[in-house]
């Protein structure tokens, strides 16, 4: 499994693009393309990789900015929980039309739910519904990883002040659907550094 991070800053918000790779068969996913699509394409390129899905962990803006720009080169698939698929197609309700940016992302191919299981080639990913952030916030778990979207951060957790969001909702859903998971699982977040399940339950001070 080929696990590759893009650090961007997009219209002002630092958020944090991966992409998977099965080293096998060359597929791919993109998991929250917010933006600098050209420089996420070039990646691809380098590494020879086709993605099959764009998979948004949740509908806000910097997180669905690149969408487009990469299903338009791979006519990949776009997936996103089932409650936040809206956001996809309506700048209001991914935030962008409140910062004049209008951002609108295709449709979403498949709507996800709890439990779904994303083939890339021999690689699986397992989509765990966490809402707070959003009401279809998403983390997605492969192995000794999970990819938390905005749900949790090293040290920290998604805000719960946006439409669609409740902190109580976010807190629970961590604590019942991620802290559950071993010590040493990674955390890969949309923002900020990594860390691992460990240490979000002995250090972060929104879980004590």
């Amino acid at each position: 499994m080929l696990i590759l991070k893009q650090h961007e800053v997009s219209g002002g918000y630092g958020s944090n693009c991966y992409i998977i790779g099965c080293e096998e068969t060359k597929e791919a996913a993109v998991i929250d393309p917010g933006g600098d699509g050209e420089k996420i394409i070039a990646i691809l390129d380098r590494h020879q990789l086709t993605p099959r899905y764009i998979i948004n962990t949740h509908g806000h803006l910097d997180h669905i900015g690149a969408n487009t720009e990469i299903k338009d080169k791979y006519n990949c698939e776009v997936l996103i929980h089932e409650e936040d698929q809206e956001m996809l197609t309506n700048p209001m309700k991914n935030l962008s039309g409140m910062m004049g940016r209008k951002i609108v992302s295709p449709p979403a191919d498949r709507p996800l739910k709890q439990g779904d299981v994303i083939e890339i080639g021999n690689i699986k990913l397992e989509v765990i519904h966490t809402p707070g952030h959003t009401k279809g916030g998403i983390c997605l778990r492969t192995d000794d990883m999970v990819f938390t979207g905005d749900t949790l951060f090293s040290g920290s957790v998604g805000r719960s002040d946006f439409p669609g969001g409740n902190h109580t909702t976010l807190i629970n859903s961590i604590k019942d659907k991620l802290m559950v998971l071993d010590d040493d699982v990674v955390v890969y977040s949309g923002h900020g550094p990594e860390s691992t399940i460990g240490d979000e339950k002995a250090n972060n001070p929104f879980l004590r």
